[in-house]
């Protein structure tokens, strides 16, 4: 099937069937209304459900199904605590550009920056592969989706979780739990779907209570500033944030295979 989702062809196409759209509101924003994030939301999710490595189609369901209470909501999180003000005032970015990799790669065994670097070799995944916010209406509210999305990867860094839809699933899990981000929950009780029973049986039985009781105990993680906390201890900021880091997946994945 050709995705024709976040496609901006498909988008024209959509609008000459709709409502008239408000006006840009911040660079590469695309105004919507409520019918067309509706043909986006089943679209994307549908196309995403069979290719779920389509990362483009699972951003543009995170911001189609972005409904504003809960995003001002998690605005509003930044906003009580003085750490998440700043960065909604700062704005700042996770690219290759902002973060030098190759410097964190130095850093001292069991650092932030030193544990996200590894992940990041061991993963083969680059900062750079966070797609921009397009649909979400509200400025601040794009920044704060744009923020979730690039901090994703600190999030797998810590908790160890790897990038194989087992490990994808669990950190949905968690970040749902930790975020209410809709898109989170959706991919949490859907994805598992195409699971075979095993990968299933070790999701429910062992990182989905983890990822739940984590999710909501833990400090809200869109507060932490991870470019400030590099050279931090990780288990440290771990207790910190109240996270305790779940069984190694790829471990427990090679123990099942054994046994066979």
């Amino acid at each position: 099937m050709r995705p024709l989702l976040n496609n901006t062809r498909a988008i024209r196409h959509i609008r000459s069937y709709t409502y008239k759209t408000e006006p840009s509101k911040y660079p590469g924003h695309v105004p919507t209304n409520c019918l067309q994030k509706l043909f986006l939301a089943a679209g994307s999710g549908i196309y995403s459900f069979f290719n779920p490595r389509r990362g483009d189609l699972i951003a543009t369901l995170g911001e189609a199904t972005a409904l504003p209470p809960l995003m001002y909501r998690l605005r509003d999180v930044m906003l009580s605590d003085p750490t998440g003000r700043r960065i909604l005032r700062e704005r700042p970015r996770i690219t290759s550009k902002t973060l030098d990799i190759a410097a964190l790669r130095k850093y001292p065994a069991n650092t932030v920056g030193k544990v996200y670097s590894e992940w990041l070799d061991l993963e083969g995944v680059s900062p750079d592969t966070r797609a921009p916010v397009r649909y979400i209406d509200d400025a601040e509210c794009a920044y704060v989706m744009q923020r979730y999305r690039e901090c994703h990867d600190f999030y797998h860094a810590i908790t160890g979780l790897p990038i194989i839809i087992e490990g994808e699933i669990a950190l949905k899990m968690f970040e749902f739990a930790n975020t209410l981000i809709p898109m989170t929950g959706i991919g949490a009780v859907l994805a598992p779907l195409r699971l075979k029973p095993k990968q299933r049986e070790r999701l429910r039985t062992i990182y989905f209570p983890w990822a739940i009781k984590n999710g909501a105990t833990a400090k809200p993680l869109i507060n932490v500033y991870w470019e400030e906390v590099l050279d931090r201890d990780v288990q440290e900021l771990r207790d910190e944030l109240g996270i305790e880091k779940p069984p190694d997946l790829r471990q427990l994945r090679k123990l099942k295979i054994s046994h066979l």
